[in-house]
């Protein structure tokens, strides 16, 4: 089960060059050098900064929506969550990233084989936290 860690952002960000071309993923291309603006990656990230955190993943049940061993989440309470989206959500007083659904029954779902969905029942007890919207995750 993918748990995460709730992150408080610290510190101010910075403006970042941003490449005004397109960097081709496929055949090489022609690169050309210059700089057209500037990008904070809370501008791109975050729509609603007050109700906005951070969240690290810990673990591999979301790996089929491409959510990775300590990538972070970025996690917007403001947004009602709908079938589909992925979600924090603390189910039994623990922390947990799923997808929500909500056809065919109540259930958190895993994006990863290897783990069953968890129905919600009566005996569970599930908030949830936000929908995530963003994730950031380092390379290196």
């Amino acid at each position: 089960m993918s748990k995460v860690s709730i992150l408080k952002p610290s510190g101010q960000y910075s403006d970042i060059p941003l490449y005004s071309g397109k960097i081709s993923a496929g055949f090489p291309g022609v690169v050309d050098e210059h700089m057209e603006d500037t990008l904070s990656l809370d501008q791109l990230l975050i729509q609603n900064p007050a109700t906005t955190f951070f969240a690290k993943v810990e673990g591999d049940s979301m790996i089929g929506a491409g959510i990775f061993q300590n990538d972070i989440l970025v996690v917007d309470r403001s947004l009602t969550a709908k079938d589909k989206d992925v979600v924090v959500a603390m189910l039994d007083n623990e922390f947990t990233v799923k997808r929500l659904r909500t056809s065919g029954g109540l259930r958190l779902q895993a994006e990863n084989p290897a783990y069953k969905d968890i129905p919600i029942t009566g005996e569970s007890e599930l908030v949830i936290w936000g929908v995530v919207t963003g994730l950031a995750r380092s390379l290196r």
